[in-house]
């Protein structure tokens, strides 16, 4: 596929509602397929516009770059990626923490250890009595001596780690995250482990995040859970919390592999047919706020790499203003399906 044709399709996909059709690729053509109206199914049930229900977590993407490469990554993140947040914009998200209620901050990347700042950060966080996330995508620990600490880091500020393992097998992991990720986070896990991550009693929290690697949705939640448990430890003496199986979103990656592997139509018809009602009420968009590398803010993000900023005159976080904010319509488009089928997917797994 041509670069001209990936950005045609990458821009494609925020054609406005409320029928959008999007532009792929099918035997060397241009194709139009036309979806039925996200915005129409909330109107449905009386849903729309829809709003959050307060602001409890800060999701902080400290930037795109990445030791990895990952096929399905709706980041686009990779070593090559140069977009970083500067500590400015970092003191700014700390001063919307010292003036509101919000109880977690959530930070994302590409790989956020891989910012200049990001143990600065974590420990002006550390002093603020919040609770901290970091998505660790575990190689990071092993990428380079500078990071082998990162476990008693971890463990010296109580971060909490959620950190993706596509499958327990390497097979399946390497396909989508790369040659030598599984054995990599593995050793990773271990690390983790010896500290008292994911170990019971511990109140040192590891979670996974199990999606699939393919162009379906994934199995029940509960189900996989107990899988990776099983496996894991019997395999590997590896132990961890909870694990979030999450839905893939149709944007920058795992879309162009949808329109390269002709299952676009086909996805995307899964993911319509799957809209639950109930997993609209609890889509992350409704408690979360996303900040851009940049200070931006988006209502997820997703919706961040779709460059698709909140509906509000303080669209960035030097200007955060929790009353405004709190009472926005949310952006939406044909991506939200992604978030609204079957068990619903957020950042923390399943909403239903």
């Amino acid at each position: 596929m041509a670069l001209a044709t990936k950005s045609l399709l990458f821009r494609s996909h925020q054609l406005s509602e409320p029928s959008m059709q999007l532009k792929v690729l099918s035997t060397n053509e241009l194709e139009n397929i036309t979806l039925p109206s996200f915005t129409k199914k909330l109107e449905d049930i009386n849903l729309f516009p829809l709003r959050p229900v307060g602001i409890d977590v800060l999701q902080v993407n400290m930037g795109k770059m990445c030791n990895q490469t990952c096929k399905h990554c709706h980041v686009d993140a990779g070593p090559d990626r140069k977009e970083i947040m500067n500590r400015e914009t970092m003191g700014y998200c700390l001063e919307v923490l010292k003036s509101t209620n919000i109880t977690t901050v959530d930070l994302t990347g590409g790989a956020p250890e891989m910012n200049p700042d990001f143990r600065w950060f974590v420990e002006e966080l550390s002093k603020l009595k919040v609770n901290i996330i970091v998505r660790c995508n575990l190689t990071i620990i092993l990428a380079n001596p500078k990071y082998h600490d990162l476990p008693q880091f971890f463990k010296k500020h109580n971060v909490e780690l959620i950190s993706s393992l596509p499958y327990f097998s390497a097979r399946r992991t390497d396909a989508q995250r790369g040659e030598g990720v599984f054995e990599k986070s593995i050793k990773a896990l271990k690390m983790l482990n010896k500290e008292g991550y994911g170990v019971n009693d511990s109140g040192l929290i590891l979670n996974l995040v199990y999606n699939p690697t393919g162009a379906f949705l994934p199995g029940s939640q509960t189900e996989l859970e107990a899988e990776f448990k099983i496996k894991l430890k019997k395999e590997y003496d590896i132990e961890f919390n909870s694990l979030f199986a999450i839905t893939n979103v149709p944007v920058s990656r795992f879309l162009e592999y949808l329109v390269s592997s002709e299952n676009y139509e086909s996805y995307m018809e899964k993911l319509v047919n799957a809209f639950n009602p109930s997993a609209v009420l609890g889509v992350m968009c409704r408690n979360t706020i996303s900040v851009g590398w940049d200070g931006y803010l988006y209502d997820c993000d997703f919706n961040q790499m779709l460059a698709l900023k909140v509906n509000s005159n303080h669209k960035h976080v030097s200007e955060f203003k929790m009353s405004a904010l709190s009472k926005r319509d949310i952006e939406l488009n044909q991506h939200c399906y992604g978030c609204t089928a079957g068990a619903g997917s957020s950042c923390g797994g399943e909403v239903v």
